[in-house]
């Protein structure tokens, strides 16, 4: 991780390569900006196998879908995703991914992986 900082400006930059990743709700997440970094939002690069249904009660959540094809289950309907697609998921929508994905997800604000509730 590289955290540079100036008097004019703060930023942050994180190679997924150099990322550790672990097993989630969703599959394989490795966190490039995460709540300890304290940014308005959070960005995950997400390797999405055998998704769960969950939700976020105070989390909004855009998908980015870089590699894949599949569909996404949100609440009662479902549509289909493949490379390029943005989906955009209010909190409150119990939302799930099929199919081998990655995506990258931006979660605002910060704090999702705090706010997972799963429903299966």
């Amino acid at each position: 991780m590289e955290h540079v900082t100036s008097a004019t400006a703060s930023f942050l930059r994180r190679d997924p390569a150099e990322v550790q990743p672990w097993a989630e709700t969703c599959g394989q997440i490795r966190p490039l900006i995460e709540a300890a970094d304290e940014a308005a939002a959070e960005v995950h690069h997400v390797e999405i196998d055998h998704a769960k249904q969950h939700y976020h009660a105070k989390t909004d959540e855009i998908y980015y879908i870089i590699a894949g094809e599949g569909t996404m289950v949100l609440d009662d309907e479902t549509i289909d995703v493949h490379q390029g697609v943005v989906v955009y998921v209010p909190r409150g929508v119990k939302h799930k991914a099929i199919g081998k994905l990655t995506v990258l997800t931006v979660c605002i604000p910060r704090g999702v992986l705090d706010d997972i509730h799963e429903v299966e």
